[in-house]
């Protein structure tokens, strides 16, 4: 019997279908809550970090907490600001953009089930608002695929993009370079210096923030101090956040009983992260073990783990795992109809996860 051939623009096709499906869901459910609330639509969408990037890009590092996110986003918004268009409402339309260019630099590095599986992620709302998310999957995916096929200065360049976004960038350069170092060498290649001497521009980036903040607080710890005061991110050795995430799981809280819930996945996503370096490890994908894995021990230092269920949304070597695994599997009834179910059933659950975000509840 012969099998059919997947052709990209059949694979491209799909992940947009996905995607324009997902994100309409999203919007009806914003555009539902707001009319039946009697709200704005963009207090709807504007709701956690979108309220601080949007107070960042009107006033600046006003309040010192602020200085925990970075400078990149908040100029984009004050940009539309400038424009007359609503912030949160156009950072949202950018974000939607970011989330489908992610999808395809996903495909070349996860395949087709890989970018369909990060579409149907279950915080997938983050990349339908004006969060960072989508903006840093954008770049740090595309940042990754140039590095792999070789092109290390397009790969620089999207790096030090997506270094001006978030901190995240940081554990980028440092898997970039061990990629630079382990790729196995082609005839044409440069040296590896060459290669290394590329990521010293996103690693210029991160630099010179650090150094305005200087100006601004006399402090090179600013960042840090910025995140300790904010949101409790003092160091903590790995197995203290991990107890005090543990004793969090059984305290419901009566007013807010779905808190206990997204401390319970933040637990579950925090232990996906370990799996994951571990079977990369096993793989010998040492780089992407190196991106997951130095996320998942930034999050252990802290007091507990947290917003380890949004990060999951930039581990680009879960999702390769997944792509795998589906295109592994044989194209019986049975397995098409797991597929539709597991597919539902993540629609489902990204859904709930939206309306917790939209209606001001607790999202992680």
């Amino acid at each position: 019997m012969a099998t059919s051939v997947r052709r990209p623009s059949d694979e491209n096709l799909r992940i947009v279908q996905v995607w324009l499906v997902t994100r309409l869901l999203f919007a009806i459910m914003a555009v539902a809550i707001a009319l039946g609330g009697g709200r704005r639509l963009e207090s709807v969408i504007g709701g956690w970090d979108v309220g601080h990037f949007l107070r960042i890009a009107a006033e600046g590092y006003a309040d010192p907490q602020e200085m925990a996110f970075f400078p990149g986003w908040p100029l984009i918004l004050r940009g539309f600001s400038a424009l007359g268009l609503q912030p949160a409402l156009a950072g949202a339309g950018i974000a939607l953009v970011c989330s489908l260019l992610a999808a395809f630099a996903l495909k070349r590095i996860a395949g087709l089930w890989g970018a369909i599986a990060w579409l149907l992620a279950p915080t997938a709302v983050f990349t339908a608002v004006a969060y960072t998310e989508a903006p840093f999957c954008a770049a740090a995916f595309w940042a990754w695929e140039r590095a792999t096929e070789r092109r290390w200065g397009q790969a620089a360049l999207l790096a030090a993009l997506a270094c001006t976004l978030r901190v995240s960038g940081l554990f980028l350069i440092g898997a970039l370079v061990i990629l630079a170092l382990t790729q196995a060498g082609r005839r044409g290649d440069g040296p590896v210096g060459s290669r290394l001497a590329w990521l010293m521009l996103p690693a210029a980036v991160l630099i010179a923030y650090i150094t305005y903040l200087y100006g601004l607080t006399g402090s090179w710890t600013a960042w840090f101090s910025a995140q300790e005061a904010g949101w409790n991110r003092a160091f903590h050795w790995p197995w203290e956040a991990v107890a005090h995430q543990w004793s969090a799981l059984w305290r419901p809280t009566p007013e807010h009983p779905e808190w206990v819930w997204i401390f319970r996945a933040e637990m579950i996503s925090w232990i996906i992260g370990v799996l994951v370096t571990v079977i990369a490890l096993a793989r010998k994908r040492v780089a992407e073990a190196s991106w997951v894995g130095v996320q998942v021990l930034a999050f252990s230092l802290s007091y507990w783990l947290m917003s380890v269920n949004r990060a999951v949304l930039l581990w680009f070597p879960l999702w390769r795992l997944i792509g795998e695994f589906v295109e592994s599997r044989p194209r019986t009834r049975a397995w098409i109809i797991l597929g539709w179910t597991v597919a539902v059933l993540a629609v489902a659950l990204q859904c709930l996860w939206a309306w917790l975000f939209f209606t001001g509840r607790w999202s992680s």
